[in-house]
């Protein structure tokens, strides 16, 4: 089933191309914060006035060494002995927030976050990893919060903008996420990630063309950026051009041939250009890697039907109409099927319930399906 805009999926994709890429996999956070640390180390060495304790700066260090080396159990034990001599160091802090976000204890970095905005209110990167904190636990709402006074304390940081986008994308705020990234975008205009996130705020914004156009410019940029013809190619089927969408899909089927919804798109487009040979062979690949994709399904047994084969084409809407059987869709051609083969009964039955279904939908002013039939 083609629809008009594509729900943010691949969270999943999201998340580990995204989050974690940025936050952890990159290690730019980490980068930055040793960065900041080594500086303010190497301030404090000349007064004692601007240094808790020479003892805490030596903890710093050891704590950094740790964090770099990614022994990040080790850099919390060493930033809490740090943060015991110097509790108003605010190196120590940052130190112990990420190291705990990196490690993954995310009541600790939430627990640590709450207490450094409270004590440095002003400090943007605080609010901004405490939100992403919040982001990771799934506390949505007090991400925004925290991410929106990051924002604020710090206009042109591209990767707070970035981060925002992100929670609001998962919230489905996609006018909103458009906004962030736009932000971003002015500060990193190189950023291909950037682009593609865009794209699918804009297409799900029903502003296809502008998606297109971002899709096409983060492929300029980095050609293998991940699931790029993938999106570029959703796009171009939502306009109904379904040889460059196919195009574009096979293009990603070199880098993520096991992606469920990248072959069944690739399925669905090669089905509305009538080559039913071929869509055949995604569409039961599809359900294979995707067993819960009711279209999937629904269009394989059409496909099926129209090569004249309704005997196969049987199990395959049976199983549509299990996964989905608010969706009468399925029904009319399972009757078709059905009649095909001479089960003029049980045909009889599906036609009913297409009607039913069908006459369910107007009356409630909803539709299950963009399916005409």
């Amino acid at each position: 089933m083609q629809q008009p805009a594509q729900p943010f999926l691949p969270l999943e994709h999201v998340s580990h191309n995204c989050r974690s890429a940025r936050f952890s996999h990159s290690r730019y956070w980490v980068r930055l914060f040793l960065t900041v640390v080594a500086l303010v180390c190497m301030a404090s060495t000349g007064t004692a006035a601007q240094s808790s304790s020479a003892d805490a700066q030596t903890l710093l260090r050891k704590a950094q060494a740790s964090l770099a080396a990614g022994n990040f159990a080790q850099a919390i034990q060493t930033f809490e002995q740090a943060r015991r001599l110097a509790p108003d160091s605010v190196e120590a802090t940052r130190g112990l927030l990420l190291s705990y976000l990196e490690v993954g204890d995310l009541t600790s970095a939430v627990t640590i976050g709450r207490r450094a905005v409270e004590h440095w209110p002003q400090a943007a990167q605080l609010h901004h990893w405490l939100g992403l904190a919040y982001f990771k636990t799934g506390q949505n709402g007090q991400a925004i919060e925290e991410l929106k006074r990051a924002e604020q304390l710090e206009t042109a940081n591209f990767d707070i903008h970035f981060d925002f986008a992100l929670v609001l994308l998962s919230e489905k705020q996609y006018p909103s996420a458009a906004d962030e990234l736009q932000k971003a975008l002015k500060i990193k205009p190189s950023d291909a990630l950037a682009h593609v996130l865009i794209g699918r705020a804009y297409q799900n914004s029903n502003r296809t063309l502008e998606a297109v156009q971002q899709f096409q410019i983060a492929l300029r940029l980095d050609p293998k950026i991940a699931l790029g013809h993938y999106h570029l190619g959703f796009a171009y089927a939502s306009l109904g051009k379904n040889h460059e969408a196919i195009a574009e899909y096979q293009k990603e089927m070199a880098h993520s041939p096991e992606n469920p919804d990248l072959v069944y798109e690739l399925g669905h487009s090669l089905l509305e250009t009538g080559d039913w040979k071929s869509a055949v062979v995604h569409l039961r690949r599809a359900t294979q890697l995707n067993p819960q994709n009711a279209d999937a399904f629904y269009d394989l047994g059409k496909t099926l039907l129209l090569q004249g084969d309704p005997q196969a084409a049987i199990p395959a809407l049976r199983k549509a109409i299990d996964l989905n059987p608010g969706d009468p869709s399925p029904h009319y051609q399972l009757a078709r099927s059905l009649d095909k083969i001479g089960n003029v009964t049980e045909a009889k039955q599906e036609w009913q319930r297409f009607s039913e279904l069908r006459k369910s939908q107007q009356e409630s002013g909803g539709m299950a399906t963009g399916r005409v039939h």
